[in-house]
C-alpha cells in the first residue's frame, strides 16, 4: 500500500505553453510540422519515438515503441519486419494509432489512421541508409517469434555477416515500411490544474478537416 501511495503522489504541474484554436493551422499535418520543428531544436532524447497500437484477431490491442522515420502530407512512416506481430495485426486490421509524447515541451500528439505498406523503392532507399550492423540485424532476427536462446541470434548474425562480407547488403524481402494515413489527429498541451488544452482534427474528406476543442 505504501508503494501505491507513493505512486499516487507523483505529480507535475504543466505550465510552459498554451494552445488555442487561433494558434493552430487548419491542416493538422502542417500543425504537426510546426510542433516537430520546435521539438527538433529542443533537448529531447529519442524525439522520433512513438507508441504504435494495433489490434489482433482477438480484438485485443497491442502497443510498442517504434521510430518515426518520415512524414509528409500523406502521413507518417515507420519500418519493421513484415512477419512481426505488429505487421501481422496490421494485415488483419489496418486501423492503428500513434502517440508521441514530448515531456520536455509538455506536449502529446495522438494520431488515428490507416496503415499500408510503402513502395519497395521507399523501403530500399531507407534500408540502404542504415548502418551495416542494423542491416544484418534485419536478416538475423525472426522478429516476434519464440527463439531458444540469445545465442541463436548471435549465430544468425555471424552467418549473415559472413554471407554478405564484402558485398552490398540487400533488403530482406520480409522487411519494409508502413505509412499511416491519419483520420484523426489530436494536439495536447499541458496546462495548470490538469485543465489541459486539446485541439482535435477529424478528417472530413481528402483535403478537409474539422477542428474542435476537447475537454481535458
Amino acid at each position: 500500500m505504501n508503494n501505491t501511495t507513493n505512486i499516487a503522489a507523483i505529480r507535475k504541474e504543466y505550465k510552459l505553453e498554451t494552445l488555442d484554436e487561433s494558434m493552430t493551422d487548419s491542416d493538422p499535418l502542417l500543425q504537426f510540422e510546426k510542433w516537430w520543428a520546435q521539438a527538433m531544436i529542443s533537448d529531447i532524447d529519442e524525439v522520433n519515438a512513438m507508441t504504435l497500437s494495433t489490434v489482433g484477431q482477438n480484438n485485443k490491442p497491442s502497443s510498442r515503441i517504434v521510430l518515426l522515420k518520415g512524414f509528409d502530407k500523406k502521413g507518417f512512416v515507420f519500418f519493421t519486419n513484415y512477419q512481426s506481430q505488429k505487421a501481422m495485426q496490421i494485415e488483419g486490421n489496418p486501423n492503428v494509432s500513434l502517440v508521441l509524447f514530448w515531456k520536455e515541451l509538455q506536449r502529446q500528439i495522438r494520431i488515428e489512421g490507416i496503415a499500408e505498406k510503402v513502395s519497395d523503392s521507399e523501403s530500399d532507399e531507407y534500408f540502404n541508409s542504415r548502418p551495416d550492423k542494423s542491416k544484418i540485424g534485419a536478416w538475423a532476427s525472426p522478429q516476434s517469434k519464440v527463439i531458444s536462446s540469445r545465442e541463436l541470434l548471435e549465430k544468425n548474425e555471424a552467418d549473415y555477416e559472413q554471407k554478405f562480407s564484402g558485398t552490398i547488403i540487400p533488403r530482406p524481402p520480409q522487411w519494409g515500411g508502413y505509412i499511416i494515413t491519419p483520420v484523426i489527429m489530436e494536439f495536447w498541451q499541458g496546462r495548470p490544474g490538469r485543465l489541459h488544452d486539446r485541439i482535435c482534427y477529424t478528417r472530413i474528406d481528402n483535403n478537409k478537416w474539422k477542428k474542435e476543442r476537447l475537454a481535458p
